[in-house]
């Protein structure tokens, strides 16, 4: 069931997805503590005042309630990645402020631990994200937008082949400067035209 994150996993060839729960604070610390460097340049700046959810246990279930409150309007559906062989995190997948009505959409982000970087999981983790979005969800499009130097993440819609559908000038506050983005599309339209190859590459 859609509307309900305790009972959903996406299954992939090398990694799975699930909702993050209370229980896998220390691993999600332990991963974030040694990747600060890597992934907060490309993160807003946490708001002053507010607690650090990596070191904050109570933060952090704070956080997966908010999430699991999203599943339930129907607004968010964010996945922690896993890998399949030993069920280690390695990151996060997020499909954000859900649109319904004539748009139909929703906005891919992601990120992966240093240590599995260059090993696919990550483009495996959004193929897999596309197909509950448009199979299960019944989204139209969704939406991805890179700041242009993250060659890393680009890499990402690169590989899968996504539509470059050009820059977005200040687009986002990353890190305490409003940032440019380099936005990347895809519809259900291209989903079924595309599906067989993208499973065959990446999941099955």
């Amino acid at each position: 069931m859609t509307w309900s994150p305790t009972r959903t996993q996406l299954d992939g060839r090398r990694i799975f997805l699930r909702p993050l729960d209370a229980g896998d604070f220390p691993a999600w610390r332990e991963v974030r503590r040694r990747n600060t460097d890597w992934v907060t340049r490309w993160e807003p700046r946490r708001v002053v005042g507010q607690p650090d959810v990596v070191e904050s246990r109570d933060a952090f279930v704070a956080r997966c309630s908010a999430r699991s409150r999203e599943w339930q309007l129907g607004t968010g559906y964010g996945f922690g990645v896993f890998t399949r062989d030993d069920g280690a995190f390695a990151g996060e997948i997020n499909l954000s402020s859900v649109q319904r009505g004539p748009f139909q959409n929703a906005y891919v982000g992601y990120w992966v631990d240093e240590r599995h970087a260059g090993k696919g999981y990550t483009p495996e983790a959004v193929v897999v994200a596309c197909r509950y979005a448009f199979e299960e969800l019944g989204l139209h499009r969704l939406q991805i937008a890179i700041i242009p130097r993250n060659r890393a993440s680009r890499r990402v819609v690169e590989k899968l082949a996504f539509r470059e559908e050009g820059v977005a000038l200040r687009y986002l506050e990353i890190n305490g400067v409003w940032e440019d983005h380099v936005r990347y599309g895809v519809t259900s339209e291209e989903w079924d035209a595309r599906r067989d190859e993208l499973l065959q590459t990446w999941v099955q």
